[in-house]
């Protein structure tokens, strides 16, 4: 029976073929109702159905293993003492109108045959069974939880299928499902109140009550996984979910996780996890104790609970308040000792990381055994690359002084410098730049490390690398190092001057030499040894660059004002260059860090140079009165104010600067004199009192 052409073959769907099907009375009936096939082939066609029928065995097999993780594992009340046939769906269909034993009967055969995928689109064609079976539900669901159980789970078995999704739409499944839901969870709260009452007052009926308990709760929360399963599997749509969400289904699953059953709490935690990924959901989770409830579940005997569950805290975990109340939930201690646990320490450390941004928590780490692990995990690598998640939790870690402290205890320092070294790590690198930038035993550790470092700015090393070596020798401040030898050996100097040219390089590379300056800046030896090199001009010519960029103006200002408090440096700056003039410009930024250096740096030069200190103070009096000599050049002059003319109608000001106009000053009695010749300097002694009288009151000024 074989042709080359499509056009020649006819088709037959057998729909009732199974493992109970009469092969000869099929074949049979086959060869009557089809005319291309004749009679004389009779006993092929029985081959061919036979052939066929056992296959559909060992394929329903299959399939059943296939589908097994996302169906339900059967339950007390499936049990049937005949086997279903999708041929008696009618007869099965009538037991619906009957007495409810006889309406589970029904509901439980058509179940048995909704289990197998290959009798759905049959039964998605029969709108009287499945009409049926909608109308009982909403109709008798409250009378028997075995009832309703089993009709949940013929209607999930659809829901296993997207294309069968706007089946249980149409019959609104998914609202009774959340109704059911909600009503059982009350339930729940009553049993608990009774048994309670029962345990103070009747210890006798106690034990009769809580057996007859654990007896409806089985019941109870095998309703609820096969409900909750098939509004997970609803929830593809985000619409649906949408839906959902505006009838509480958050607030009705976190109740829910109060349960011992560890299967239906990874089906809670699971769709709690699925939710969480949008930002509503995330916040109906942040107003009730969800992060406490989970807090119990973990750690767990039931590996796929904890996983779960932990992946579910790490969505939650990227919002601050809620980190806040894990680590409330004394939560850090455990996720620490999860780092032991292959399984799930990838998923804990990501947590601890984000826990780690927040400077409120990192100290806390240091109360734990989580940084001799993870400082083990590190140095467990040996030539292997580094997990990402790994060195970013150590470098957030680092950046706590305390933490910093117990990562060098011992040789961790030096294992830490060798491999970064080694490897040309950068973020190792970026880790040991964080406990450099820390005060204490720590920061006098890499005294021992300075060549090594300043021998990685020469050489022509990954630029990531390098912006982590200077960063690193940027911070250490350190009284006993001997900067300038440093500079001489490893010819330094050249080096920092080449890159301060706009565009010489990456402006973060650039950013660091500036603050390597800054740094070196601070020894007089390599002050004097930077000016004579030509940096300070190299320095203004970048200011002019980068002046848009507050931190590269914050740090070539920092430099400045290093390099004032040494004599040959501060008359370079003051006699030699236009340095003055920058920072009085930059005097009143809008950037209170830049105002802060720049007003220090200016009191520095003007204590020094008379000529610029009365520059500085004219500059400071005119801001500090801007208002009002604002007011006085813009004021217009008209005929109605007569005294801003003089005799001769020509206005007093004309196109003078309004400071040299004496007359206008505030006067007071022998505070000013007619001629004006007084200075801002004036205003600064008045205000300090070096002007006052014995009784407090102003002298006469000569």
């Amino acid at each position: 029976m074989q042709a080359d052409d499509a056009r020649y073959l006819k088709r037959i769907r057998l729909k009732s073929l199974n493992s109970n099907t009469d092969i000869a009375s099929l074949a049979r009936k086959v060869v009557e109702e089809c005319r291309l096939i004749s009679p004389s082939r009779l006993p092929e066609v029985e081959q061919l159905l036979f052939y066929l029928q056992n296959r559909k065995k060992s394929a329903e097999k299959k399939e059943k293993k296939q589908i097994k993780p996302r169906d339900l594992t059967p339950f007390e009340g499936m049990e049937l003492d005949e086997e279903a046939n999708i041929n008696s769906i009618d007869d099965y269909v009538e037991l619906l109108y009957e007495d409810i034993p006889e309406k589970i009967r029904g509901a439980t055969l058509i179940l048995h045959l909704a289990r197998n995928p290959d009798n759905l689109e049959e039964l998605l064609q029969n709108e009287t069974a499945l009409g049926a079976l909608a109308r009982v539900l909403r109709e008798d669901w409250k009378q028997s939880v075995d009832l309703a159980t089993t009709i949940i789970y013929v209607f999930f078995c659809f829901s296993s299928f997207s294309q069968f999704h706007g089946l249980i739409t149409h019959y609104k499944i998914g609202v009774l499902c959340m109704s059911i839901i909600e009503h059982e969870l009350k339930r729940y709260d009553l049993w608990q109140d009774e048994l309670l009452k029962k345990k103070k007052n009747l210890k006798k009926e106690y034990e009769k009550a809580l057996k007859k308990y654990h007896g409806l709760l089985t019941k109870q929360e095998q309703l609820l996984r096969v409900a909750l399963y098939l509004l997970l599997n609803l929830s593809e749509d985000t619409r649906t979910e949408l839906k959902m969400r505006n009838k509480n289904i958050v607030h009705l699953l976190v109740k829910t996780l109060d349960r011992d059953s560890e299967e239906l709490l990874v089906l809670v935690v699971s769709f709690l996890k699925k939710l969480s990924i949008f930002l509503e959901n995330k916040n109906d989770m942040a107003e009730i104790d969800t992060v406490e409830k989970l807090a119990k579940l973990v750690p767990c005997e039931h590996e796929d609970l904890l996983n779960v569950t932990l992946r579910l805290l790490l969505n939650l975990s990227f919002d601050t308040g809620l980190r806040s109340k894990m680590v409330q939930a004394d939560l850090l201690p455990k996720l620490t000792s999860l780092l032991g646990d292959e399984a799930q320490r990838q998923i804990a450390m990501c947590i601890l990381y984000h826990i780690s941004m927040d400077d409120r928590f990192k100290s806390m780490f240091a109360y734990t055994d989580c940084i001799p692990q993870v400082m083990k995990m590190l140095f467990d690598c040996g030539d292997e690359r580094i997990d990402a998640e790994l060195i970013s939790f150590c470098i957030n870690l680092a950046a706590n002084k305390r933490n910093a402290h117990i990562m060098c205890e011992g040789n961790g320092l030096k294992m830490l410098m060798k491999r970064a070294l080694k490897h040309k790590d950068p973020l190792m690198m970026k880790m040991i730049r964080n406990i450099s930038q820390h005060d204490g035993p720590s920061k006098n550790l890499f005294i021992d490390y300075v060549g090594d470092l300043a021998a990685q700015i020469g050489l022509k090393e990954e630029e990531e690398f390098v912006i982590e070596c200077l960063g690193t020798l940027s911070n250490l401040t350190i009284p006993d190092l001997d900067w300038e030898l440093v500079l001489k050996e490893y010819n330094l100097v050249p080096y920092l001057k080449d890159h301060l040219k706009p565009g010489s390089a990456e402006d973060d590379l650039i950013l660091e030499v500036v603050i390597m300056i800054g740094t070196v800046s601070m020894d007089d030896s390599c002050a004097v040894m930077l000016a004579k090199s030509g940096i300070i001009p190299a320095l203004i010519e970048l200011l002019n660059a980068q002046q848009e960029d507050d931190e590269f103006v914050c740090q070539i200002v920092y430099v400045f004002y290093q390099m004032v408090f040494h004599q040959a440096t501060r008359d370079v700056i003051i006699k030699e260059t236009q340095a003055p003039a920058y920072l009085i410009d930059l005097m009143h930024d809008k950037n209170a860090e830049i105002r802060k250096v720049c007003d220090n740096t200016l009191d520095i030069i003007a204590e020094y140079d008379v000529e610029w200190g009365k520059k500085i103070q004219s500059e400071k009096f005119r801001w500090h009165n801007s208002q009002w000599l604002e007011m006085v050049e813009n004021r217009q002059m008209d005929e109605a104010e007569p005294f801003m003319y003089g005799d001769d109608g020509e206005p007093y000001l004309q196109n003078g600067d309004i400071l040299e106009r004496s007359d206008l000053f505030y006067s007071a009695d022998g505070i000013i004199p007619v001629d004006g010749a007084i200075s801002p300097e004036f205003f600064t002694d008045f205000q300090n009192g070096d002007l006052l009288g014995p009784q407090g009151f102003p002298g006469r000024y000569i």
